[in-house]
């Protein structure tokens, strides 16, 4: 059995704290039960053994690279693909008619999850895929559904999406790609980079999801439409010819070498079409649909990397001796045997951080796509308007904690190993190159944090967030009805009570106009925010598991509910207390940052 993942963990998580059968009880997934679930989870965790985890270190030691013209990828991306589309991964989420499997997303990200944790380069080129067709399955004409989605299902054809230019990085409002009507399609002229699964050898057809100004366009967002645009456009039938869509380089990255980045060219020989996808000048809203599940893929990647890492170092404090233990005396016995490094507090610790904050991400993740399932499909549309709430609120954090987290919780992994951790013999210096780039994905950690404080947070007078103070405080409740878990519930009640005297002092200056101030110091409420809904999510996990103790439950080991129980603590004792100290900072009166500060740095 492959020790990169953690099924129990999920299936806790999935049954015991989301109560998943809400989300199955649902209609649209009248179809599916808790057996099927659970057998599709062990299909695909038998199918990341065979096709994704041992091609995870190949394809870091092979990456991906640029090559006469185009990009040079592990033979394995090719097959990987296949059987996933064979195994009904990239469809899952789709209706019947289009030929999916119709699952909730919560199931389909917890699987890519298990993926994830086995490689996280492979998945990355079909689950983009499924991101690009679900797109044009939302907004595109029947045209534009029936010659391309069902070859992105099947495998045969992947997608994109192409957003960052040159000159733009993540300022969208700046992007100069252009498209000249002709007749029923456009000519596209412009340049994308960083485009992940671009192009890449083998690849029979690559579908783009482009955004671009239309001729004469308004200026900023306002003017940004979206575009099916294909390496190579369908004539007739079956018959492809080529779209003047150019690759024109590669970016070799620190990690995720085998997973593709690209550098495309549109339109250099004036024969590049695309094709409208909707209305013109909605693209960015269109996209957002696209950039939001992607932003909650961003976490989850993040999580199942932080996952793999945390089962790396605990398989290895497990069985590497050394030192020996001080005991009661302070005093170290040479003659006695050198004890496992787990034995040793400080190992412990650090286990038990990288344990804390892989399981609270995975949570915040499969709790957000359980949020998307019941936006859409709950039968009263109160409830749908306030799971979408919750979501737009929770999605931004969902991106951002377990990225930033889970790079430091990776951090410790690879200081259990001590200097073997650093050398290229251990699979641990590769998750900590690979998880870098997750806080960059889909937007950076300061974008992220600007788009909660910003946008998330005032929404609708801030009802989302009173919200999920109610729900917090629900937890709170339950939790004081155990003696043992009380004094957690006072504490995470405190956390409430500064939480919403930050947002109240923060949203002022926004009130008054001051809008820099307000949002000066977004990334540092990220960081608050983030660790109170953790907090949150550890009160409901370690809730559970010391219900489950007490009434002497048999559903999984004693061992691991107390295991979820010293995390609970662990997190309360190491990881809540340092929202007094951003809170301090939160309210702090000082504005250097809003300085010009050109000459001093």
């Amino acid at each position: 059995m492959k020790e990169y993942t953690d099924l129990t963990t999920l299936r806790f998580i999935l049954f015991e704290i989301l109560d998943f059968e809400e989300v199955l009880a649902q209609n649209r997934f009248e179809d599916h039960d808790t057996e099927s679930v659970n057998m599709f989870i062990d299909s695909v965790k038998d199918f990341s053994d065979k096709e994704l985890y041992p091609y995870f270190r190949e394809m870091d030691e092979s990456p991906a690279h640029y090559k006469d013209g185009e990009i040079i990828v592990h033979s394995q991306v090719r097959e990987t693909i296949k059987k996933a589309a064979e195994l009904g991964l990239i469809a899952a989420a789709f209706d019947y008619d289009d030929g999916g499997l119709q699952l909730p997303h919560t199931l389909v990200n917890a699987v890519y999850w298990i993926q994830e944790c086995a490689n996280n380069h492979l998945p990355n080129y079909y689950g983009l895929t499924q991101a690009a067709a679900n797109l044009i399955t939302h907004f595109g004409n029947n045209t534009l559904r029936e010659n391309y989605v069902s070859q992105m299902l099947s495998g045969k054809w992947t997608g994109t999406m192409c957003l960052t230019e040159p000159q733009a990085g993540s300022s969208l409002s700046d992007i100069r790609t252009t498209a000249y009507p002709e007749g029923e399609h456009y000519q596209i002229r412009g340049q994308k980079i960083f485009i992940s699964g671009g192009d890449f050898q083998g690849a029979e057809n690559v579908i783009h999801l482009l955004l671009a100004r239309i001729e004469g366009a308004p200026a900023g967002v306002k003017g940004i439409s979206l575009f099916v645009v294909p390496k190579k456009r369908p004539v007739q039938g079956e018959e492809l010819t080529g779209n003047d869509v150019n690759t024109i380089g590669d970016f070799q990255k620190m990690g995720q070498k085998g997973y593709c980045t690209t550098h495309l060219s549109f339109g250099d020989n004036e024969d590049c079409r695309g094709w409208l996808v909707g209305e013109p000048h909605q693209g960015l809203k269109y996209m957002f649909m696209m950039m939001n599940e992607a932003r909650i893929a961003v976490g989850r990647g993040a999580a199942a990397i932080s996952m793999a890492a945390y089962r790396a170092a605990l398989s290895y404090a497990k069985e590497r001796p050394q030192g020996r233990s001080l005991g009661d005396s302070g005093k170290k016995n040479p003659e006695e045997q050198q004890v496992l490094i787990i034995k040793h507090p400080d190992v412990k610790r650090m286990l038990l951080q990288q344990k804390a904050i892989t399981e609270a991400s995975l949570c915040l993740v499969l709790l957000s796509a359980k949020y998307q399932d019941l936006s859409r499909v709950h039968p009263d549309p109160e409830e749908r308007k306030r799971y979408g709430r919750l979501l737009d609120l929770l999605t931004p954090v969902t991106k951002t904690y377990p990225a930033e987290k889970g790079t430091e919780a990776v951090s410790q992994a690879l200081q259990v190993f001590g200097g073997y951790g650093y050398c290229n013999d251990f699979i641990i210096q590769q998750y900590y190159r690979d998880i870098r780039i997750f806080s960059i994905y889909e937007g950076t950690t300061g974008i992220q944090s600007l788009d909660l404080l910003g946008r998330k947070v005032i929404m609708d007078e801030g009802k989302a967030v009173k919200e999920l103070f109610l729900l917090v405080e629900k937890s709170s409740e339950k939790a004081t009805e155990h003696a043992d878990l009380a004094p957690y519930a006072g504490k995470l009640r405190e956390a409430s009570e500064l939480c919403g005297k930050v947002i109240a002092y923060l949203t002022g200056f926004a009130r008054e106009g001051k809008h820099e101030r307000f949002l000066a110091d977004a990334t540092v409420f990220m960081k608050f925010f983030g660790i109170y809904v953790s907090s949150w999510l550890w009160l409901e996990m370690g809730m559970k598991a010391q219900q489950a103790l007490d009434s002497d439950s048999t559903v999984y080991s004693k061992a691991f509910y107390r295991g979820k129980v010293l995390s609970m603590k662990y997190f309360y004792k190491y990881e809540l207390p340092a929202m007094t100290s951003l809170a301090e900072t939160l309210f702090h009166t000082d504005t250097t940052t809003l300085n010009d500060l050109d000459e001093e740095l």
